[in-house]
This record gives C-alpha cells, sequence and structure tokens, in this order.
C-alpha cells in the first residue's frame, strides 16, 4: 500500500500512514498532551497505530521509554518504520500484539504509564467489514472497552497512571470497567466542538490502586465560535496545547 509522509505538528518527527488507512487526528495530539509524563517514565501505548502517540510523547518527553502495541501487522510494520524514520531505536519499540493475550509478550505490572486511544464505537452499532484496517481502528471488532482496560490494569505497577480519550456517551461504561480492575478515575476533561455545542470526547486520567477523588477540568473547546474568517480556527485553547506540547508550533 503506499504511505504518504507527513510532519507531526511542531517538532522534528515525521509519520508515514498508509495512503488508504486510518489516519490520527487531533484526539491523538489532545492525548498527548492530557497524559502527564514525568522523566524517566516507561509508557505502553495500547492500539497504537501507526505510532503517533508514542511519537508525539517522545517529542514531549525526551528521556521516556515508549512501547507501542498494534496488533495488525501492517500497520505495525508502518509504526516500526516511523521508530526507523526518526531515529528513535534507542527509545521507542513496537510490538505486534493482542490486548486480550499481551501477556504472553510482556510482564505485568511493567510500566508506570498507560494511554490509549481506543476504537470508539461498538462492533454492533454498524454494518463494517471486520477485515478492514479503518473499521477495526474505529469499531470495537478485534477488542472492546473491556478488554483495553484490563489489559491497561494489567501492565500497570502500583499507582501508575492510565490516560485514555474516548466517547462522552459511554462514560458510565468506562468508570464502571476502570473501578472493576481497580483503576480509580482521578480526572476527565469533556472535549466539545465549540462553546455551546455538546462534548464528543472525553480525556480520562486513572490511577491504579488509588484513593477516591475525582478532578473535572475545565471544558475544552476545538474551534473558535466565531472565527470572523468563515472558516474553523483552532482555538486558543488548542493553540496553547500545540505551543506547549512542541514548544516550536507558534514560533
Amino acid at each position: 500500500m503506499p504511505e504518504n509522509k507527513d510532519t507531526l505538528p511542531g517538532c522534528e518527527y515525521k509519520i508515514l500512514q498508509n495512503c488508504a488507512g486510518f489516519k490520527y487526528g487531533i484526539d491523538a495530539v489532545l492525548l498527548a498532551d492530557f497524559a502527564k509524563v514525568s522523566k524517566d517514565r516507561t509508557i505502553c501505548d495500547l492500539c497504537t497505530g501507526t505510532g503517533v502517540i508514542p511519537l508525539l510523547l517522545a517529542a514531549k518527553n525526551k528521556t521516556a521509554k515508549i512501547t507501542g502495541v498494534e496488533i495488525q501487522k501492517d500497520v505495525c510494520d508502518i509504526a516500526r518504520k516511523n521508530i526507523l524514520l526518526n531515529n528513535l531505536s534507542d527509545r521507542l519499540e513496537m510490538i505486534e500484539g493482542d490486548v486480550k493475550s499481551l501477556f504472553d509478550k510482556i510482564p505485568k505490572n511493567t510500566f508506570d504509564t498507560v494511554t490509549v486511544n481506543p476504537p470508539y464505537m461498538k462492533a454492533s452499532t454498524a454494518v463494517v467489514n471486520a477485515q478492514d484496517s479503518l473499521s477495526i481502528a474505529r469499531h470495537e471488532i478485534l477488542c472492546t472497552l473491556e478488554d483495553v482496560v484490563k489489559c491497561a490494569a494489567g501492565l500497570l505497577h502500583s499507582n501508575g497512571n492510565f490516560f485514555m480519550i474516548h466517547k462522552p456517551q459511554r462514560l458510565s461504561e468506562i468508570v464502571t470497567a476502570l473501578k472493576e480492575n481497580k483503576l480509580e478515575p482521578k480526572r476527565i476533561q469533556f472535549v466539545h466542538p465549540s462553546a455551546g455545542k455538546k462534548a464528543t470526547m472525553v480525556l480520562i486520567e486513572a490511577q491504579k490502586c488509588a484513593a477516591g477523588g475525582l478532578e473535572v477540568c475545565e471544558p475544552l473547546f476545538v474551534y473558535e465560535t466565531d472565527s470572523g474568517s468563515g472558516k474553523n480556527e483552532y482555538s486558543a485553547q488548542v493553540k496553547k496545547i500545540y505551543c506547549l506540547i512542541y514548544k516550536t508550533i507558534c514560533q
């Protein structure tokens, strides 16, 4: 399959993406910003696709060791190319694996942080092609919400942090799955297209084996309500996120 080479926003890294496959969106950028990653952390990114979130986190934190996990061989192969393309083999690795049986390849209690931008939609919500890369990325064909949360809990050290972006209409399911796996919700942020519109995404942080106490952050608006140009323009919040992560975006 032909591949495009794109530049990640505001940093030196490039990313190869399948021209006909699933391409990363702003949700990956928002999750990379939302994830708090301190120095020398070990990170695992589940459902990593072509490795966009590991690349973004590597740009954000120059000392983190990051492992991406992807079930689709052809997509995982592109992710490995992206590591080589950006000379990050000393800090990043990709594992072709299934979250439902990942502990055959990775020991439990291995990571400080787990991130995931999983399939949002249940497979039953639409007629989907189980062999299609786009369908697999968007629908719970090869893994469910519960599979992802259970895997993340097993990968984390006690008190390790889990970061996920998902759909707000599934928030009750998410919280139930987290608590069933000893992941305590600690911080959430709703993401709206613009002021006055309903949230379309929610960012969630949970901590393994932690006490209760949930912070609800101020809402994040992706676009200005009225930019005056007739075109969608990123809000000051989103522009600030790009600046904070990548530093060169506003220069």
